[in-house]
């Protein structure tokens, strides 16, 4: 998502999270692909409003956007700043080269000490790159390029991290997916998405960062997940949770139906005498859990009369209830 998820949602930057919810459930009932077969403007459009609800509905999201820290796809804003405020090597060190420089207090030291005291007035002008992600930025440097009129044979440097948002629809989160994304370098990479992934959580693909230099190792690419709200699904844990439309009659008598799951429709007994609300257990068909096993899936009963409404059923309902008068309210 790059555009304004305030835009996207068409509400105001001081709207509550019913506000924002509302405004999601109104357009997801206009574009949602189910409603829209074959129409990719339509899927694209649901993509992108389900990604601003997400966003603005995770408070530290929201609040590191409002302030300016994150743009709307979740990735840090570039900040400036000096190559010892970004660089990372060995062992929690900031920097180090093939020399021995000891305890050089800062960059400026060691450059004079690589090069002579005439080197810090270079060092003192550099800057590093944009800030990539959790493990710091890429510095800017580059193997035996030239540094305030100074080669850089010998500098050795890790590359820096670099951070990434990725949308996936809800049934890819669940039952996982293979996703294959174009990095803004051109490469392409392709990222398995685990099954149970949940919304924001964060893969890390090592070596994939910026490139390091005079031969030290690449950064890594850090990937935060976005998922899809599902119109039928609800995930809460690792349970699944799902409405189910019955008619009267299967209400009132029982019987087999159909029941949706993440994993695909499967036959549910509904009992005699079923009320709207009652909740069956699937044991097992719920989400994928990282030690093995799955969680639940709760099918809610729910009761629909036919529509429009049939005279043979109010006349016949008008005699029982005559006869077998009760009062579900009373307890």
């Amino acid at each position: 998502m790059s555009r304004d998820p305030y835009e996207v949602l068409g509400v105001s930057r001081t709207a509550g999270e019913e506000d924002i919810r509302k405004a999601f459930r109104k357009l997801a009932k206009q574009y949602h692909p189910d409603l829209n077969p074959g129409d990719k403007e339509a899927e694209a459009r649901f993509k992108e409003i389900s990604a601003a609800e997400e966003f603005l509905t995770d408070p530290d999201r929201r609040a590191a956007y409002d302030r300016g820290e994150i743009d709307a796809s979740g990735t840090p804003k570039a900040e400036r700043g000096f190559y010892r405020d970004f660089a990372e090597g060995e062992a929690g060190r900031k920097y180090y080269t093939h020399a021995d420089f000891g305890d050089a207090a800062n960059f400026e030291d060691i450059i004079a000490r690589m090069f002579g005291g005439g080197a810090r007035a270079g060092a003192a002008g550099a800057q590093a790159g944009p800030r990539g992600g959790p493990g710091g930025g890429f510095a800017g440097f580059e193997t035996g390029a030239g540094f305030g009129g100074f080669g850089t044979e010998g500098l050795h440097m890790a590359g820096g991290d670099v951070r990434y948002s990725l949308d996936v629809d809800f049934l890819e989160a669940i039952n996982g997916a293979r996703k294959r994304v174009s990095m803004p370098d051109g490469k392409t990479l392709d990222i398995q998405v685990p099954p149970g992934t949940r919304d924001g959580q964060v893969l890390r693909l090592r070596g994939q960062g910026r490139p390091g230099v005079g031969g030290g190792p690449a950064g890594d690419a850090y990937v935060e997940i976005s998922v899809a709200v599902h119109p039928q699904f609800e995930r809460k844990d690792d349970d699944i949770y799902v409405d189910l439309p019955i008619s009267l009659p299967e209400a009132v008598l029982g019987g087999k139906v159909r029941a949706p799951t993440v994993t695909g429709a499967v036959n549910v007994t509904v009992p005699k005498g079923s009320s709207s609300g009652r909740t069956l257990r699937l044991k097992g068909m719920g989400v994928p859990k990282g030690g093995g096993g799955r969680g639940d899936a709760y099918v809610r009963l729910r009761v629909v009369l036919p529509d429009p409404p049939d005279a043979e059923l109010e006349d016949f309902m008008r005699g029982w209830a005559e006869r077998h008068r009760y009062d579900p309210r009373s307890g």
